[in-house]
């Protein structure tokens, strides 16, 4: 062999590896991100199975309420079948407005804000809402990771041939959600 040869050689290998270390590096940012939406879902399973034992919790205070409880029906349902994570984030909006619509309702009632139940279900709904909060920062830090090795270069060259792409972040679109709330006494 001689020595161009040889030196082609390795400089394949070492393009080779570096191949294989980037691949491999987009497959496990891939899949870590793959893995936050899971936790995610998790969370909002458990929140979809919690809203009809509140509902029904404050149907029995709250007999005049019907309009309120079937647009927080009818929230839960857009949100379980949103197909793509925008449109999950959007129905997920929603519904955290009509849930708070019923709460709000629930003011009005001394008796229903006294009961074990309600209070135990509210208690479990505002854990999960912390849970799905947590969730969605630890996928939105692992999609910016992926995202960010996806359009750095030299990643995305390979990211573009082994067809890897940005993924959407799971953000708050209700503007009324990013203001401060104000205090006035």
């Amino acid at each position: 062999m001689t020595t161009p040869l040889i030196i082609t050689l390795i400089v394949i290998a070492v393009l080779a590896m570096i191949a294989v270390f980037i691949y491999n590096s987009l497959i496990v940012k891939r899949n870590r991100v793959d893995e936050a939406w899971s936790d995610i879902n998790v969370q909002l399973k458990r929140r979809y199975d919690l809203i009809p034992n509140l509902i029904e919790t404050v149907k029995g205070y709250a007999k005049h309420e019907r309009e309120l409880f079937e647009k927080v029906t009818q929230a839960r349902s857009a949100a379980m079948g949103a197909g793509t994570i925008t449109e999950k984030a959007q129905a997920e909006n929603m519904l955290s407005q009509t849930l708070k619509s019923l709460f709000a309702v629930s003011e009005n009632y001394p008796d229903l804000k006294a009961s074990q139940n309600f209070l135990q279900l509210q208690d479990e709904l505002s854990d999960t809402e912390n849970k799905i909060q947590a969730a969605r920062r630890f996928y939105n830090g692992n999609v910016l990771e992926f995202n960010n090795t996806v359009q750095q270069f030299p990643t995305n060259v390979f990211a573009g041939i082994f067809n890897f792409s940005k993924r959407d972040f799971f953000q708050l679109e209700n503007e009324a959600e990013k203001q401060v709330p104000k205090a006035s006494f």
